[in-house]
């Protein structure tokens, strides 16, 4: 019998080939820009990259994420935060919650990563991104070091306790369907490069856990005003 993880990247696989089926690339043909990916990030003084925040509901993504890119900000960073509520009220607002719509989001929010870091800027991503499939095939998407999978490790009667929508209390009622943690499932990360612990740490020490990370692998140095 095939487990949870290998039917989901079948379904994922399958979906892909879907999309991409639907548009012919035979007669298109990629054009080589006079400015490249290089130039872009000399000119910045920076090496571009994305911070892929995963997590439940409530873990602390969009707070996370916020307070880093500040104080890359602060730094002199070029940076852009890829949210998932705001994004699904633009590029994303015709998908919905099914797993197919799931996959095709988190598809989405990977291909505008890498147009991003193609510009050169240091990308942020908060969504929960539930599934490994999902997570990996982004990844795949980037060079080596340049995708950085941050799981936010924050326990689930955490994350409830917070509910700061109401969302959580609204799914144990059965408003919500299909709510990662409750009656959907979270497949925690295999190998994150950062792990932060909401629930025993504050802000500011949850956000200078990711630029340490930053710094002691060269993609941004230790000062820069």
């Amino acid at each position: 019998m095939k487990s949870k993880v290998t039917e989901h990247l079948t379904q994922v696989k399958i979906f892909i080939g879907e999309v991409v089926s639907l548009v012919s690339t035979k007669n298109i043909v990629p054009h080589l820009h006079s400015v490249t990916k290089e130039l872009r990030s000399e000119r910045k003084k920076q090496q571009p990259c994305v911070l892929w925040f995963t997590g439940l509901s409530g873990s602390g993504k969009s707070t996370i994420s916020s307070a880093v890119e500040l104080k890359l900000y602060q730094r002199g960073h070029h940076t852009y935060l890829l949210d998932g509520d705001n994004v699904r009220h633009g590029i994303n607002k015709d998908l919905a919650f099914s797993d197919e719509d799931r996959i095709e989001n988190i598809r989405r929010i990977g291909e505008l990563a890498k147009l991003f870091t193609d510009a050169g800027i240091i990308v942020l991503t908060a969504f929960i991104s539930p599934f490994r499939a999902d997570r990996r095939l982004v990844r795949q998407l980037f060079g080596d070091g340049e995708f950085i999978e941050v799981h936010m490790d924050t326990p689930l009667d955490e994350c409830e306790r917070r509910d700061s929508k109401g969302l959580y209390k609204k799914a144990r009622a059965g408003e919500i369907k299909s709510f990662t943690g409750i009656d959907s499932n979270y497949e925690l990360p295999e190998a994150a490069e950062i792990t932060v612990k909401t629930a025993e740490l504050g802000i500011e020490a949850c956000a200078d856990q990711i630029i340490d990370y930053l710094i002691a692998n060269q993609l941004i140095g230790a000062a820069r005003v």
